[in-house]
């Protein structure tokens, strides 16, 4: 292994730097090299500097530093493809990739983020990205980089994340390097300038489910040198190169991964590069996931491989164990909510509903989960979303879906609308996120892929859709908040209504509900399936 150390911005302050390094490897002994991000250089006459040109001085390591991020110290960086500029400390250029000495391949981005072409000689272009993404993933089996540097953060590191403190990732950093990251999936990715310390979770780098495991990638932001607040400006590691390691063990994911923050940029840089993965499966074909083992291989459902020829028996229909609130012909529903009645299904308003038009999809007769229904009743089941797809787009809204098959009897498909601002990643990293505070695994499960791909009959689960068809899934093994789903929509991140996040608290009288099941009944009808046309 390669023992490195990574510096935040160093302002100039090269005896405080240098004199931590010395007192380090001293202790810890030699480190191979010293990789700076962010300043380098501070004002325009830096009198320490001068002794390390001159050799008066020299640095205890071989230092890498990255370019100017500003005009002033434009001058200090006299060729734009890399040079020495004193003996030790070589400055890497403005993009490209260096092979160190024990084999680490390191990709490196100088400046800041410019919309001019050509950019200043301190800043760096969509150009100058796409160059180095191009030089890299042309490369026959690319994997990723072992180091990525830049002096920005990348835009966005935060989603799905441990807290960056004060820094807003959604409106700081650069989107061209967090494009870059991901991309080139750096194992490790250092970067400064925002005087902070962050060292963020680790991420995957594939889909769970629909890729091969990867090599997760950490980011770690680094403060300035000598800074008052005592914020961490050094960050000594150890890697092995990722063309020597075992392929198992490079793909090993640590037990605190979270998904890439990066997610959309990441599916953006495989159609560019023509890596996205395709369904090539017959249709008729039946697949399960298995979640209990390798993520992602997937095994016939069909009893072949177990040499049984027999045919399947029809489902025959569960049957409740007790009155049931929701069969229809139960003397328990609560007729006055029901707002659609069709061949299969009906819609009811939720009792205690989150918002006034939060719905329920159910099926007329008994059935427990989706992955019971029949076909029949799966088709209409999929009429009936299109047609509220369509009415709450007609109101300036899209709906969230979930199902939780987890002590319930009767099949209940929630939905919630929210506001048509609400983007697909932000519904989805609020879920992501918040099932992660809960030590909730919720993943993201092919567009393609039917829920019934990847839940077994009578398997307890939790799953979200949205009208995209995105969809999230995660195998409940032992216990499950209950309230899970509607908390998270009721969060702040999405409708900021904490007070409505249990159903009971929301209860209204009866001459209310029905007020509102006429209300919604009266608006849905132009869409009503259940309706003649």
């Amino acid at each position: 292994a390669a023992d490195e150390l990574a510096c935040g911005d160093a302002e100039g302050r090269l005896e405080a730097l240098f004199g931590r390094v010395r007192a380090i490897q001293d202790k810890s002994g030699r480190f191979d090299m010293l990789l700076c991000v962010g300043n380098f250089f501070g004002s325009p006459s830096d009198p320490e500097w001068t002794e390390y040109r001159t050799g008066a001085k020299k640095a205890p390591i071989q230092t890498f530093v990255l370019g100017a991020n500003n005009q002033e110290t434009v001058r200090y960086f006299p060729d734009s493809s890399g040079c020495e500029l004193a003996e030790n400390i070589t400055y890497l250029g403005r993009r490209g990739v260096f092979s160190s000495t024990s084999g680490l391949q390191i990709a490196y981005l100088s400046g800041t983020e410019s919309q001019d072409e050509p950019a200043p000689a301190y800043s760096f272009s969509s150009k100058d990205v796409t160059e180095l993404k191009t030089s890299l993933l042309s490369t026959p089996n690319f994997k990723g980089v072992d180091i990525l540097l830049t002096s920005p953060w990348p835009r966005d590191v935060g989603n799905f994340a441990n807290s960056p403190g004060k820094i807003n990732t959604k409106k700081h950093g650069s989107t061209l390097i967090s494009d870059l990251a991901a991309s080139l999936k750096p194992r490790y990715h250092f970067a400064a300038l925002e005087k902070a310390y962050y060292e963020r979770l680790p991420y995957r780098n594939h889909t769970v489910l629909q890729e091969t495991p990867q090599h997760v990638s950490r980011f770690i932001a680094l403060a300035d040198v000598g800074n008052t607040s005592k914020k961490k400006y050094l960050y000594a590691f150890s890697i092995v190169p990722m063309s020597l390691m075992d392929p198992a063990e490079l793909v090993k994911q640590p037990q605190d991964v979270t998904e890439n923050p990066y997610r959309q940029l990441r599916k953006e840089a495989q159609k560019t590069t023509k890596q996205i993965l395709v369904c090539t499966e017959e249709p008729a074909c039946q697949f399960f996931f298995d979640l209990n083992k390798h993520q992602g291989k997937k095994r016939p459902s069909d009893g072949k491989e177990r040499g049984n020829s027999q045919p399947k028996q029809a489902k025959t229909p569960s049957q409740p164990t007790g009155p049931c609130w929701f069969c229809l012909a139960s003397p328990e529903v609560e007729k006055h909510l029901v707002v659609s009645i069709g061949t299969h299904c009906y819609l009811a308003l939720a009792k205690g509903g989150l918002l006034p038009d939060h719905v329920l999809i159910l099926p007329i007769g008994h059935c427990q989960s989706v992955v019971d229904l029949s076909p029949e009743v799966m088709e209409e089941v999929t009429k009936y979303k299109s047609a509220l797809k369509e009415f709450f787009r007609s109101k300036g809204k899209r709906y969230v879906l979930f199902e939780r098959n987890y002590k319930s009897q009767h099949l209940q498909l929630q939905v919630i609308p929210v506001p048509l601002d609400c983007t697909s990643e932000d519904i989805k990293e609020s879920f992501i996120t918040q099932a992660r505070e809960q030590q909730i695994d919720l993943l993201e499960i092919p567009e393609h892929s039917d829920i019934t791909q990847v839940a077994r009959p009578g398997t307890p689960y939790f799953y979200v859709e949205l009208d995209t068809g995105e969809k999230l899934f995660h195998s409940i093994r032992r216990s499950f908040p209950l309230q899970f789903g509607r908390a998270v929509l009721a969060s702040p991140a999405l409708l900021a209504l904490p007070e409505r996040a249990d159903w009971r608290r929301c209860a209204a009288g009866r001459a209310e509900e029905a007020a509102q099941a006429r209300a919604f009944r009266r608006d849905f009808q132009p869409f009503d399936l259940a309706l003649p046309e």
